[in-house]
């Protein structure tokens, strides 16, 4: 269950962080919004790949 609860923790903040990001910066730049959110989806994976282990 600790897991588990790691991962939609996980999940919620991801979530948090892309979308506080589009709504602040990059609201009406599509291709750029795409960039970053697909970066930050890469780092948060290698994140949670080192650490969550």
């Amino acid at each position: 269950m600790e897991r588990f609860s790691k991962y939609i923790i996980s999940v919620v903040i991801i979530f948090i962080v892309i979308y506080s990001i589009d709504s602040l910066f990059l609201r009406h730049l599509f291709w750029e919004r795409l960039i970053v959110n697909i970066g930050i989806v890469l780092v948060f994976l290698v994140l949670f790949l080192r650490y969550m282990k």
